[in-house]
């Protein structure tokens, strides 16, 4: 599937299917076309080429019933009380009132909500709110819930409960696509992550199966920075073989003789804040893929 935003291609031969009961990860940096690819799939921006269908159903823009979706900024009407918000989007998905009824009363045991039906949503915490948004968008039981960003600028706690829900709602068979810039959340959550760079999926696959096909059982050695380098110096460690990340004070290289760099840096003269050995996760993977589309780019490949 592709899509354009006037001349401009913002998604290119994106070829994307998600499982009953599986959850997909969408990873990709600020532009890479991952709000692109949400408003085509909810009808808000019709394919240029391809076609999009959730629960045997396609898309029109008005009414998505196999969706729901759960938006970065809390969607919910704050002066209403967690109970007057479920009978509100239940109504609006397209419930009668007793489907309705009967859907918000079975979300209770799911979401734990019980106790605070009662309360206003402008009085709940950053995670309780999140619970509360997920809630809302599932109550028609849709066949695609979208989670976009779900537990940014919630504590760790609400963090690991939101965690649980998600899993919950994978096990009574809900495909969900989590769009999130939290790789070890994904590493953690995903059965399936995708990768999108420029409007393009570059990858997908299991977490698990991607760092073994991309690493080989590599290990990777990461230096912090306490302020950003000079040119000189990170031209040092790029000859050593280092990949700076997006804050450009965290360099990482992924090799067989990574225990050797601790006193190759010295020999260089730098003075790093951190320096330590571990396993590539898939930030690792991330960075290693962008690192290679920009040298594409930069060949005229791309």
């Amino acid at each position: 599937m592709s899509a354009h935003y006037g001349s401009r291609q913002v998604l290119h031969g994106v070829d994307l299917c998600i499982q009953v009961g599986e959850i997909f990860g969408l990873l990709g940096r600020n532009g890479a076309g991952k709000t692109s690819l949400v408003r085509a799939i909810c009808g808000r921006l019709a394919p240029s080429a391809g076609s999009i269908s959730v629960g045997g159903n396609r898309p029109d823009g008005a009414s998505v019933p196999s969706i729901g979706l759960v938006p970065q900024d809390i969607a919910l009407y704050p002066a209403l009380t967690i109970q007057e918000n479920l009978e509100v989007f239940g109504r609006l998905s397209g419930l009668s009132r007793k489907a309705t009824r009967l859907a918000i009363e079975e979300a209770i045991d799911v979401a734990h909500l019980g106790e605070r039906l009662n309360d206003r949503v402008d009085h709940l915490s950053g995670g309780w709110k999140r619970r509360v948004n997920i809630v809302a968008a599932m109550l028609h039981k849709p066949a695609l819930l979208i989670l976009d960003e779900p537990t940014v600028g919630v504590d760790v706690d609400a963090r690991n409960a939101l965690h649980r829900m998600i899993q919950m709602l994978r096990r009574d068979g809900t495909g969900i696509l989590l769009v999130t810039h939290d790789l070890q959340q994904a590493e953690l959550l995903c059965d399936r992550v995708g990768i999108l760079l420029n409007g393009r999926l570059v990858l997908q696959g299991a977490p698990k199966m991607l760092l073994e096909t991309a690493f080989s059982g590599r290990g990777e050695f990461i230096i912090e920075f306490a302020e950003i380098l000079l040119d000189g110096q990170a031209r040092t460690l790029r000859d050593m073989g280092f990949m700076a990340n997006e804050n450009r004070l965290s360099w990482h290289l992924v090799g067989d003789r990574t225990l050797d760099c601790f006193a190759d840096v010295k020999r260089a003269g730098l003075d790093p804040r951190e320096m330590h050995f571990r396993q590539p996760g898939l930030d690792s993977l991330f960075l290693w893929l962008s690192q290679q589309q920009c040298e594409y780019a930069s060949e005229g490949v791309a």
